[in-house]
């Protein structure tokens, strides 16, 4: 049974029973969870950090990320520098180079030594900025993009359901055979069969994203009656195994087709943070 004070705060999570909110900021939450994962990371070939007690920081309007243990980072590779940034809900973060093998990497580490008394206890851990890390591992398995989120789900199930996509007017692709894509937060995807969609419409592209629960995503150009739309199509070639069934097929970003139905309904276009670009 949740405690009386919590129920206003949503689904019945453990996390949430230690969340304290900000006094100046309603709403704004600083927690971490603890990893049952071994993480490691590296610069070049060397590992500079590696750790079965690691923690997950979670924040408002910020992704999710790992944080080590001190006593678990190469610390006589790490050089603290002078370069400082200031949070008014964690305090103030120290940074530090690294030279691992010859290879310099400024501000690759951060540190809130005395973090406020709001923030959960991090004093003992450090964290990395994913970009300035050359490799980034969850037991043996590379990890790519950023950090998975533990609450986010993604199901791919099969179905018969008739979906039909218009681009410019036109009816580009129709299926019974898609597998929809439901992942936490974001819209439902279609991914249906290559031979299900209008082959004189597809044009190369050189665009490819990541996904950290996906995979690698290649993409095509959409050209119908002499319009041309970059990007509109996504396919995954090597998904991650927990979405392999999504392997090869196509899928149509929901925000930017025509229409889309399924059995004959036309669904919203959706409204995300791909709205202005791809997925």
């Amino acid at each position: 049974m949740r405690k009386r004070h919590l129920r206003g705060r949503g689904p019945h999570m453990s996390p949430l029973d230690r969340i304290v909110q900000f006094d100046f900021e309603p709403g704004y939450v600083v927690f971490t969870e603890p990893v049952a994962k071994r993480v490691r990371v590296k610069v070049g070939d060397i590992t500079i950090a590696d750790s079965i007690d690691m923690i997950l920081l979670f924040e408002t309007e910020h992704q999710q990320r790992y944080c080590f243990p001190i006593k678990d980072i190469r610390m006589d590779l790490m050089r603290e520098n002078e370069h400082v940034t200031s949070c008014r809900f964690k305090g103030t973060a120290h940074h530090y180079t690294v030279n691992a093998g010859g290879k310099v990497v400024e501000n690759i580490m951060w540190r809130y030594a005395e973090p406020l008394p709001q923030c959960p206890p991090i004093a003992d851990y450090a964290g990395f900025y994913w970009d300035k890390v050359d490799h980034w591992y969850e037991e043996d398995e590379e990890i790519f993009v950023h950090a998975r989120d533990p609450f986010r789900r993604v199901d791919c199930l099969p179905s018969s359901r008739l979906v039909q996509v218009y681009v410019n007017g036109a009816l580009v692709a129709e299926s019974r055979g898609c597998v929809f894509l439901f992942e936490t937060g974001l819209p439902t995807r279609y991914y249906m069969p290559r031979d299900d969609i209008r082959g004189d419409i597809l044009r190369p592209s050189n665009f490819a994203t990541g996904c950290p629960y996906k995979g690698q995503a290649g993409y095509y150009h959409v050209e119908v009656s002499g319009k041309l739309y970059e990007n509109l199509v996504w396919y995954y070639a090597e998904p991650k195994r927990e979405v392999w069934p999504i392997a090869g097929r196509l899928c149509f970003a929901n925000e930017f087709v025509d229409r889309i139905l399924v059995d004959g309904i036309e669904q919203k276009r959706p409204q995300t943070g791909h709205s202005h670009g791809y997925e």
